[in-house]
């Protein structure tokens, strides 16, 4: 959180020198009202708004990154704060009525809260599509024994015994099993060490779960090689996928931690899933070694 709020340290800076110049402002501009005429209930109810708008906005920059949603959040709740503090300044200090610019502080509060609003709406995108993305892995997770632990994808084990569920559960629906292998990734581990190599295919699994359909299965089948099982789908569908995932590989702009650009591309070859699992990936395996580099090919 103390890192965060380091990267986001601009909005609670100026919300500590706006709230003491609304204060100066206050003090130079009104007149300050007797003890007697304090309103307690109104200083605490207003006062402890403004503080608790104040925390929320620094829980908010304390655990989430920078971007739209945090933005609005953040900018909702120390327009609330604000509007809050100047209500609260109100029940210390006496505005002459020929003066209007306490009405527009304290209107902060609705606009803070149209922000908030709108910072939620995008919020609730922001979720909406994190949750896909967790539903594809949803299938990963029932057998935590096929995880790879590099790239937390299911093996090939895992992978035969759904492509036999698949089989089973819907033999007259067409379907279709791509397989994808870095072209030469040896190379990534000899040039930039084991774990540049490791962080590559986890940005290439990342890559392929952004761009495959919910209902799609993303192994890692052997070594920089991997396998997708895509039910419902025809030759002509898969052809296209295929063709899909080798040019959003080639279009991924991996670094190094040294910053060094890694220009990568794959093969891909596919097939219906017409045969059982073991023929299927064998032919899938040797039409693969046939395939030149950055090409594709059916099995």
């Amino acid at each position: 959180m103390i890192a965060m709020l380091a990267l986001n340290r601009t909005a609670p800076i100026f919300l500590l020198l706006v709230s003491v110049i609304c204060f100066a402002l206050y003090g130079a501009l009104g007149m300050p009202k007797p003890i007697e005429l304090w309103k307690w209930m109104d200083i605490i109810g207003e006062g402890g708004t403004a503080l608790m708008a104040a925390l929320w906005m620094l829980l908010v920059l304390g655990s989430r990154p920078g971007g739209r949603v945090t933005f609005l959040l953040a900018g909702g709740l120390l327009a609330i704060t604000l509007g809050a503090w100047s209500d609260c300044l109100d029940e210390f200090f006496v505005i002459p009525a020929s003066q209007y610019w306490d009405n527009w502080l304290e209107a902060l509060t609705p606009i803070g809260m149209l922000t908030i609003t709108v910072g939620l709406y995008f919020w609730r995108e922001e979720q909406f599509s994190l949750n896909e993305h967790m539903q594809k892995r949803e299938r990963l997770f029932r057998d935590h024994r096929s995880f790879d632990r590099i790239t937390q994808l299911s093996n090939a084990d895992y992978l035969r015994r759904q492509i036999r569920i698949e089989q089973n559960r819907h033999p007259e629906h067409e379907a279709a099993l791509v397989l994808l292998d870095i072209d030469r990734f040896h190379l990534v581990n000899r040039e930039h060490g084991q774990r540049e190599g490791d962080r590559l295919l986890q940005a290439i699994t990342h890559l392929l779960l952004l761009n495959l359909r919910q209902q799609d299965l993303v192994c890692r089948y052997a070594g920089d090689r991997f396998a997708i099982l895509m039910p419902d789908t025809t030759p002509m569908q898969a052809s296209r996928a295929a063709l899909h995932l080798q040019q959003a590989v080639a279009t991924l702009a991996h670094h190094t931690r040294e910053g060094t650009r890694v220009h990568i591309s794959a093969r891909t070859v596919f097939a219906s899933v017409s045969i059982d699992a073991d023929h299927l990936l064998a032919e899938l395996n040797a039409a693969l070694e046939m395939a030149p580099l950055t090409g594709m090919a059916t099995a």
